[in-house]
């Protein structure tokens, strides 16, 4: 049976649907966007399935990842944008209205929008976009001339052949951003070889009984994966055949709370303040652990 990689929303993508979409991504930066090995791609969205998708492809087609925050003000989205050097951007629509302020003194030069529903399939994700932009009225106005649709990109990624990259230890991975208390954000430079030493050194940490079960292990994503804690956990875990749950919203304590519920989940990362929320939601209670 294929086995599960993502879960989100009720939608569910195995590795080899991993495998062949982020294929398919790749091999479109490649082709139509031309971007080559090193050139940066900067990615800003929540735990949605595009985003996995969209890491393995751009690592696949020699990229770096600029992980971008969707919460992000326009001041600090133009920073990271210029001093990242990104060329490409896939976005989520409740961030293309801070994008658009900015765009044209950055130089991003091909913009990829894509809707909360746009991998949940038909109806449920038409009626995932409808919802987030009439009823929760979560995505402003925006106007993107020349932008491109996620599904539209995957589809003309699937006519194209993806060239294999050689990737060696030193190539930068992540230009991953931090905080900028301390002035203005700055981007740590993380290589292949940092990356895939944390991965080796989690994994040796879990020890040999979480490793036999890992093929079994149902992981909750709720930390969002712009931040290097829930994205090495990503990697992680991946390497470790895990299915990992995605939380887009986990400030919505109700709704967490319910998707929960839904699942027997086996290792659940997060921070102080996650688990102290929801130790205060009705319903927690009663999750069976």
């Amino acid at each position: 049976a294929p086995k599960p990689a993502f879960t989100n929303l009720g939608r569910t993508l195995s590795y080899a649907e991993m495998d062949e979409l982020s294929r398919r991504f790749g091999a479109w930066l490649q082709k139509e966007a031309g971007l080559k090995k090193g050139d940066r791609i900067a990615i800003m969205m929540p735990n949605l399935l595009q985003y996995p998708i969209a890491i393995i492809g751009a690592l696949r087609a020699g990229l770096t990842v600029v992980n971008t925050n969707p919460l992000y003000t326009a001041r600090e989205l133009e920073h990271q944008l210029k001093d990242s050097g990104a060329q490409v951007i896939l976005l989520y629509e409740g961030a293309c209205a801070t994008l658009q302020e900015v765009l044209a003194r950055t130089p991003v030069r091909k913009v990829i929008t894509t809707g909360i529903g746009d991998m949940l399939g038909f109806p449920k994700g038409l009626i995932a976009n409808l919802v987030v932009r009439h009823v929760k009225k979560m995505v402003p106005a925006w106007s993107l001339p020349g932008s491109l649709r996620f599904n539209d990109v995957l589809s003309r990624g699937a006519a194209l052949t993806l060239d294999p990259v050689e990737v060696v230890p030193d190539d930068i991975a992540f230009l991953q951003y931090t905080g900028g208390t301390t002035g203005v954000s700055k981007g740590a430079v993380l290589t292949h070889r940092n990356l895939v030493a944390n991965v080796l050194q989690t994994e040796a940490w879990m020890g040999p009984s979480l490793r036999d079960q890992a093929g079994q292990m149902v992981l909750i994503g709720a930390l969002p994966l712009y931040h290097i804690f829930s994205l090495q956990g990503c990697l992680t875990f991946m390497r470790l055949g895990a299915h990992h749950v995605l939380i887009p919203n986990p400030r919505d304590f109700p709704g967490f709370v319910r998707e929960l519920g839904k699942y027997r989940f086996t290792f659940f990362a997060g921070v102080n303040t996650l688990f102290n929320a929801l130790l205060n939601t009705p319903g927690f209670d009663r999750l069976d652990f």
